[in-house]
């Protein structure tokens, strides 16, 4: 197996891209294009491209590491096995069980994420567990239950938005983030379809658009009501749809009738024409999507954002109907699956919900435990993070590198620090694992087999296509010797296939049923989406689809079992009585606006050749070479008024701390806003800046909007009354 071409998928981004691994005769391995993945046909980013060059062990941890004399050096896996195992079992003796907490990662497979899932809630008993898909899409997955009863990122597959008549691309730069995807919205163009970019910056994505409104950040709540409010002036509404297929119209209605498009143009700063030109080009065609993406999505109010954008697909009739709909585009490579096995703190296996009897009962049948021995649902991301130090005092960290990821990062790192005890499995050493009492190298993408669930809802498995270095494991053997020292010898194998096929019959009969899917199945198809129950479509079985709408075609379906269902809610939506809701939302400020102190609005993102926390992206030399390090866009005249030329070094200061790094003048943001990318630790970090404040549903951090003043940074040696330099009055 290790000596031939291995047909897989990128670890980065969730459109989890096909491609070839190939161990090469003299050393190393080569990534080529795999063209029958009808995702990318064959496109890889640098990311992907470079993929294989964080394999090297030049690149990444190839022995345990412990902590003495307060530097990490070698160990045995013994040692670091009955460290880990013994300061976490002392802790739960002496401070009760939800003084261990567990932090998983995006990026694990489904099988990883399960494993984890488990082995918190049945070896440690703790309700402590949550991880960084968090800080992803939970906006979008809360309105996306609230209103259709059902959260899979796109309810159908890429391949239908080119044909469609026009989408609505709300705060997702897909042109740096998901550079293969783009091809789907050129090709939409190609075939007379429009798009319409939501950002505040003039991005690469944005230049492609036949529309780009360019609201401030924070505004794209009232921005949706806005263009509801037009459709509704201008009768666009589909009232046979909104009568035979949703409910709570008329309180939806009266919300959007309190934005009128001046009021709207005074909040967000897009003109009222252009509101008009947006609601033409939306409602004209037949059909016709919304797709959201981190922009709406990570603020204080995020869930309600995102059923205003679901809210203007419902009243137009554009979800659950043949090429329209609302979709997010999740961002981790496994963002989705992630949170549908139970590394989120409220989730079982299924997606099913944790406070939920039957669904307690169902997965402690699977698990062979008590219903009543599974802990409650417990903090969030953030929330557990912050109670590090304090109510949580050891921590099991897996795949996530918080130091630089997290909201209020410096703040984040303290808590870190305050542990009693940090254990950290990770593939590379990162920011986070510099701070661990042990670490434990484990294998990554081509060095196992393993599930993974893309944007779309298809399951895919990546397959193991090298042999790791001596001395690397994987998470799914961390687990078992862990639970086994911890007094637990028996259902957690280290055997992937395995725990998938556990994983099957927790998921059984839940909102994310994977049932019907095997290995077997997924080595022979490229990917099935799911729900994918345990029988053939159209029968009823332990296994209900409901909501599912079209099942899809394909040869697994004539064999008689259940083809999977790549489009969703077009017979009816996952709710009980089968309609959508509305959500009745109005708009509301940020947690955090802009003032005399700090008079503008910054917010972050990603840059095309770096990804999330940059902990394996920046070590490689090609990709360092294209985005070497952090940067401010600001406007010309917000420079010209703080005296900064194009690369002058100049400091963002927020109320939680201060990132300097090299000025980007450019006319593509706005005068009141400036933009810092968060891939790096150090001076430059910009999670250093961002806003912890949560969501109040979906308890999303405010990543993409604070209050920040700008100035030059200051001079080295320079100290005192002197330091004092000139600071941003705001746009004038």
């Amino acid at each position: 197996m290790e000596n031939a071409s291995t047909p897989t998928h990128c670890p980065y981004c969730a459109l989890q891209c096909g491609m070839n691994v190939t161990p090469l005769p003299q050393g190393g391995v080569e990534v080529t294009e795999r063209p029958d993945f009808p995702v990318n046909r064959g496109a890889l980013c640098g990311k992907g491209r470079t993929a294989a060059q964080v394999l090297s062990p030049a690149a990444r941890l190839t022995a345990p590491l412990v902590r003495s004399r307060g530097r990490l050096v070698e160990a045995s896996w013994t040692e670091a096995l009955d460290r880990v195992a013994g300061q976490l079992g002392r802790t739960r003796e002496r401070h009760g069980a939800d003084a261990l907490g567990v932090f998983g990662g995006g990026g694990l497979t489904n099988e990883k994420a399960y494993a984890l899932g488990k082995f918190a809630r049945v070896v440690l008993g703790t309700s402590q567990i949550d991880y960084n898909g968090r800080f992803c899409m939970s906006s979008a997955a809360a309105a996306g239950i609230r209103s259709f009863g059902l959260d899979r990122g796109l309810p159908f597959p890429l391949e239908d938005i080119p044909k469609t008549g026009c989408v609505v691309l709300v705060g997702s730069n897909l042109a740096e983030t998901m550079p293969p995807a783009l091809r789907f919205f050129s090709e939409l163009r190609s075939n007379g379809g429009t798009l319409i970019v939501v950002d505040p910056r003039r991005t690469r994505t944005a230049e492609q658009a036949d529309l780009h409104l360019a609201p401030r950040p924070g505004t794209d709540l009232a921005l949706a009501l806005g263009l509801l409010h037009v459709v509704v002036a201008e009768g666009r509404t589909d009232e046979a749809y909104v009568r035979e297929r949703t409910t709570g119209w008329a309180e939806a209605r009266a919300a959007a009738m309190a934005h009128w498009p001046e009021y709207v143009e005074r909040i967000t700063g897009v003109p009222v024409p252009q509101l008009r030109a947006a609601v033409g080009m939306f409602c004209e065609p037949e059909a016709a999507m919304v797709l959201t993406a981190r922009g709406p999505e990570q603020q204080s109010k995020g869930t309600d954002t995102v059923g205003a954008w679901i809210n203007l697909c419902l009243a137009t009739g554009r979800a659950g109907r043949p090429l329209s709909g609302y979709g997010c585009l999740t961002g981790q490579g496994n963002g989705q699956g992630g949170r549908e096995h139970g590394q989120k703190s409220d989730q079982l296996p299924g997606y099913r919900k944790l406070d939920d009897p039957d669904a307690r009962r169902h997965v402690a049948g699977v698990w062979g435990v008590a219903p009543d021995s599974l802990p409650g649902p417990g903090r969030s991301a953030y929330e557990l993070l912050d109670a590090l130090g304090t109510d949580i005092r050891a921590l099991l960290l897996m795949g996530s590198n918080p130091v630089v990821s997290a909201p209020r990062a410096a703040h984040v790192e303290e808590r870190l620090r305050s542990l009693d005890f940090l254990a950290v499995a990770d593939v590379v050493l990162s920011e986070t694992a510099e701070l661990a009492d042990v670490v434990l190298p484990v294998t990554q993408w081509a060095e196992e087999t393993g599930t993974t669930t893309s944007l779309e809802g298809r399951v895919l498995l990546r397959r193991r296509a090298v042999v790791p270095p001596p001395g690397v494991r994987s998470d799914l053997h961390v687990l078992g010797e862990l639970a086994a020292r911890l007094g637990v010898e028996k259902g957690f194998p280290d055997d992937p296939e395995e725990v998938f096929g556990e994983l099957r019959r927790a998921s059984a009969g839940g909102p994310a049923d994977y049932s019907g899917i095997t290995y077997r199945r997924l080595t022979e198809e490229n990917g099935v989406f799911w729900p994918c129950p345990d029988h053939p479509a159209g029968t009823t079985g332990a296994a209900g689809t409901a909501g599912a709408g079209e099942s899809g075609t394909g040869a697994a379906g004539t064999a008689g079992v259940h083809p999977g269902t790549p489009r969703l809610f077009l017979d009816r939506f996952a709710t009980t009585d089968g309609r959508a809701r509305f959500a009745a939302v109005n708009h509301r400020a940020t947690a955090e606006e802009p003032d005399a102190e700090y008079p503008l609005v910054l917010t972050t993102g990603r840059v095309v050749s770096q990804y999330q926390s940059g902990a394996q992206t920046r070590r490689v030399a090609e990709l360092n070479a294209a985005a070497p390090g952090p940067f401010v866009e600001l406007h010309p005249r917000l420079a010209a008024r703080i005296g900064a030329a194009d690369g002058d070094p100049v400091a963002v200061v927020s109320r939680r701390g201060r990132a300097v790094a090299p000025a980007r003048v450019t006319t593509a943001i706005r005068p009141d806003t400036v933009f810092m990318p968060f891939h790096w630790p150090g001076e430059g970090r910009a999670n250093t800046l961002t806003n912890p404040a949560l969501d109040p549903t979906s308890r999303m951090p405010e990543f993409k909007s604070c209050a920040v003043r700008v100035e030059l940074a200051e001079p080295k040696g320079r100290t005192g009354a002197s330091a004092e330099v000139a600071r941003s009055r705001g746009p004038q």
